[in-house]
């Protein structure tokens, strides 16, 4: 007997009753949560029982549209299982045929026909669409506009297409229906295609009997005396005729009040927008744990509708992540996020995260009993698509060549022309963003589309044949704004990013198309070189160096300007092979080679250039000697130089010089030098990365603290830290940080401060890809836990950092925690191995003329030496070497620490008076530092001392 329509041959199996038609399970009357996938294998199996059903077919039967293998399957049966209560061999219900596949093998109890649970009725006149069970991260928005009804008479929720809009006044409608006495009724304009019928629509909708050619009159009537709320929804197609009815309606009927939901505003007289906004999504951080995640409203409703397919979900910290940055990637899109949701069941969440990119994913079907524009993001954005004038899709199409956000002006530039002017496309931009097709961002005004906005669009322009005419478009005009950011590096760093470092996603698009088989390298040759000053302000040396390597491998000597374009991309390639990696070998033929060619070219700014990038290179790799050779070179030339600052440069190169040189007292003339002049720089030096004002004064405080003034030191380097984060360059705050800061603290002998210094120099980073600063901070955060007297910890700890920063040891900011190592060594009685340490750094500092440390390594060695009942004799004579050198080098500091050594050793020997004499000597050349550990500690020797006399 064939079903009728209205009714579920239902199928009793124990305590279950099963809907197929319903697609409903009840368990003693009670409706079971199944998942949709365990649902349909339950309704295949118990329409065939006691059959014995392939697995290849069952696959065949649910997943249609898709691949999946049996591993999915034996997941769905598994959590079918769970819900009708089978366990493992006493499975009562879906059996598994090995080889064969599965059986339904309960008996059934067939009613002829049995109505499924009645929905309830509501009133024909005010009917509504059901009220989701559950509303995720709209519950605000909900209240907020449910008040403004009390408020104002006519709300427009507007968004764009999927974002939620009509589920919001769906539920608003739910709860104010009291408040109207039932009187609330829903018309969907979204099937209308004729907009002359938008008042039989609603005339309909409250139970007219439409037999007018004018419905207005009889509706105005009908509403007079009732207070009425009526929704409008999906109105952007019909707002040319509705906008004004709406508006009548509203002037004419002082009761009625209207909810609407539309893509673009109706611009009436009386109309409050709401703009509702997507939903708040995880943000990009490395560190939030799954419950943080699950705290935003875009990752619920993504795992709520895994839930409500497959059953409860319990996600790792991996998938976590995933989920939020499927959210992200999605924009916060509810109806994105939905059928994003829908493909987990087949592929896995790292599965659909991977599918997001591609076009196939505006493809992806959600709810069969959606209605049809809300069944795949691609039907959602056809709908927006076909309602747009010619000139709105053609600038749409070619905005989509844009990544991330973009600037008004951008947007002019590369979608104007072929027929369109500036003012044409200015409007059709304004038009998109009213129609939510473009959102707007940010202090200073930028467009964005959405990401399945952008993709979209892109698949229109790829088929318009205009690709690769906008792509060219957009990257010349990056081409040219980035030529124009580097005749503007002397306005303060932050207000310079600000307006540039937004666009840098827009270039590595540009430089991807431009390199590509289809792009023109020219052109992406051109905008490396554009590019670098941007990169470099960014601490972005990694990608700098590889996007100058794929320029450099394209150029073509017959491009003209060839000589220029390879001087340039050679000095970025230098220069973050120098600044990125520290140690690099190849750095050096690279900085040579810009050199030559600077020469050939009398470019005086890339001489420089090429001359300080080989200094700091001659600095790393320990050839001092050269380094200041160098430097005496860049003196030469800057001292013909029509910029004051390459002086002011000279200046400071030769202070660093001198300083790792052991010559404190020069190096402090040169560095002082350097910083009486810095309130005359008006512009930031053109070849230097870093900020002069800022990288002067670490460096100063450093030789301040040798020459013995800690307390300036300490001072300028707590002054340094605030200008070197306010300042916002990467580079430069990790040297404020590593070169003074932590380096300082540590001598002074507040590991507290140390330590915190060397935690947020980790951090800062990693976070950059500094990598050079993150080792070296790793080996002196280890260092910091030996020196604070946990030993058995630090020093492996230590060892283990060292060895893993390999070459990058021999950078000069390494030698301290070289000598610290030894010194780590004989506190954990390996007094050999640290005597054969320090004997290792004394010989690299023999031969790389590395002597600003030399006094503390001796001296460390004396103390190794102590310990050592062989070598102790020995001991006095390293102190005194160590104390003649930093005499010599004007380091008063490391003056203290020796006569420190040399009075301990005297009071054992009974020497009281020339150990005293010793310490007096020194503190007397100190008028800072009094809560130093050093300075303390030998004031404290004095007064022992004083006592036994």
């Amino acid at each position: 007997m064939p079903e009728d329509d209205h009714q579920d041959s239902v199928i009793s199996f124990g305590p279950f009753r099963l809907f197929p038609k319903s697609r409903l399970l009840e368990k003693d009357g009670a409706q079971l949560h199944i998942g949709g996938r365990a649902l349909d294998i339950l309704i295949v199996l118990a329409k065939r029982p006691g059959e014995v059903v392939g697995k290849r077919e069952l696959v065949k039967s649910i997943w249609a549209d898709v691949h999946v293998d049996e591993g999915s399957l034996r997941f769905h049966v598994a959590a079918l299982r769970k819900v009708l209560g089978d366990a493992g061999k006493s499975a009562r219900y879906v059996v598994n045929v090995p080889g064969r596949g599965y059986c339904f093998a309960a008996p059934l109890a067939h009613p002829a026909s049995s109505a499924a649970p009645a929905p309830v009725q509501a009133a024909a006149r005010a009917s509504l669409p059901p009220s989701l069970a559950r509303m995720i991260g709209r519950d605000d928005v909900i209240d907020r506009i449910s008040s403004g009804l009390s408020l104002h008479r006519f709300i427009t929720v507007v968004g764009p297409g999927g974002i939620g809009k009509t589920a919001v006044a769906v539920t608003i409608a739910h709860r104010r229906s009291a408040d109207f006495a039932g009187q609330v009724f829903f018309i969907d304009f979204g099937p209308l295609r004729d907009p002359t019928l938008v008042a039989t629509a609603i005339a309909s909708a409250v139970g007219l009997a439409v037999g007018a050619d004018d419905p207005l009159p009889a509706l105005l009537a009908n509403l007079q005396d009732k207070r009425t709320l009526l929704i409008f929804d999906s109105c952007e197609h019909v707002l040319e005729i509705l906008a004004p009815l709406a508006e009548r309606l509203i002037r004419d009927v002082p009761q009625l009040h209207v909810l609407a939901t539309s893509r673009e505003s109706f611009r009436s007289e009386g109309e409050r927008i709401f703009r509702l906004f997507p939903l708040d999504c995880p943000p990009r951080r490395d560190d939030l744990g799954v419950g943080e995640i699950l705290a935003y409203p875009a990752a619920q409703l993504f795992v709520d509708r895994i839930a409500q397919g497959s059953g409860p979900l319990e996600l790792s910290r991996e998938d976590a992540s995933l989920v939020a940055d499927i959210c992200r990637r999605l924009d916060g899109i509810a109806l994105a996020i939905e059928l994003a949701a829908s493909r987990v069941n087949a592929y896995g969440i790292a599965g659909t995260a991977s599918l997001l990119d591609s076009r196939f994913s505006l493809q992806w079907r959600g709810r069969r009993t959606a209605i049809p524009r809300h069944q795949t993001l691609s039907a959602a954005l056809d709908w927006s698509y076909d309602l747009l004038s010619a000139s709105e899709g053609t600038i749409l199409r070619r905005l989509s060549v844009f990544v991330g956000s973009f600037t008004p002006e951008a947007a002019a530039a590369v979608a104007s022309g072929d027929g369109l002017s500036p003012s044409e496309t200015s409007e059709a931009i304004d038009n998109l963003v009213t129609k939510s097709l473009i959102v707007t961002s940010g202090r200073t005004l930028r467009y964005r589309l959405l990401d399945m906005t952008r993709t979209y669009a892109h698949g229109k322009l790829a088929a318009s044949g205009e690709e690769r005419h906008v792509a060219q478009r957009h990257a010349e005009y990056f081409r040219h704004l980035l030529t124009r950011a580097e005749t503007e590096t002397s306005a303060p760093l932050h207000a310079w990013l600000n307006t540039y470092a937004g666009e840098l996603d827009n270039v590595r698009a540009a430089l991807d198309w431009a390199f590509s088989a289809d792009g023109n390298a020219a052109l992406g040759i051109a905008l490396t070189a554009a590019t670098v000053t941007l990169w470099v302000r960014l601490s972005l040396f990694a990608e700098c160096r590889e996007r100058a390597r794929t320029a450099l491998a394209v150029l073509d000597d017959n491009v003209e300007g060839v000589d220029r374009l390879r001087m340039q991309l050679l000095a970025a390639l230098g220069w973050s092979l120098m600044y990125g990696e520290g140690r690099a070998r190849e750095a050096r033929p690279i900085l040579e080679a810009t050199h030559e060619l600077a020469d050939r070219l009398d470019d005086k700014d890339f001489r420089l250039r090429a001359l300080w990038g080989l200094c700091i290179d001659q600095f790393n790799n320990g050839e001092f000697g050269k380094a200041r050779a160098l430097a005496d070179r860049f003196t030469i030339i800057a001292a013909s130089s029509p910029d004051e600052t390459d002086l002011m440069l000279a200046d400071r190169l030769m202070a660093v010089a001198l300083h790792y040189l052991g010559d404190q007292t020069d190096a402090a003339i040169r560095i002082d030098r350097v910083n009486a002049s810095l309130h005359v720089l008006t512009e930031k030096p053109k070849i230097f990365p870093l900020d002069l004002g800022v990288s002067t004064q670490y460096f100063r405080a450093r030789i301040l603290w040798l020459r013995g003034s800690a307390d300036q030191a300490l001072e300028l380097a707590a002054r340094n830290i605030e200008e070197g984060r306010a300042n916002g360059h990467a580079l430069t705050f990790c040297s404020v940080l590593g070169q003074s800061a932590c380096l300082l603290n540590f001598f002074a002998g507040d590991y507290d401060a140390a330590k915190r210094h060397g935690v947020e120099l980790l951090g800062h980073a990693d976070r950059h890809a500094v990598r050079p600063w993150s080792l070296w901070a790793r080996a002196f955060n280890a260092m910091i836990i030996a020196r604070s007297g946990d030993i058995a910890t630090g020093l492996p700890l230590l060892r283990e950092e060292l060895e893993r920063a390999g070459d990058t040891r021999f950078l000069p900011r390494f030698l301290p925690l070289l000598g610290e190592l030894a010194a780590c060594f004989g506190e954990a009685g390996q007094t050999d191995r640290g005597l054969a340490a320090i004997e290792d750094v004394l010989k690299r500092c023999d031969e790389r003329q590395e002597r600003w440390y030399l006094p503390e390594l001796i001296r460390i060695k004396g103390e190794l030496m102590l310990r050592d009942a062989e070598q102790s004799a020995g001991a006095e004579a390293c102190f005194r070497e160590a104390m003649a050198i930093a005499a010599q080098q004007g380091a008063n500091f490391w003056q203290l620490r020796c006569a420190i050594s040399i009075a301990r050793i005297k009071m054992t020997q009974s020497r009281k008076e020339e150990a005293a004499d010793v310490l007096e000597a020194v503190c007397k050349q100190l008028t800072e530092g009094a809560n130093t550990a050093d300075l303390r500690m030998a004031r404290g020797l004095i007064t022992q001392l004083q006592r036994d006399r």
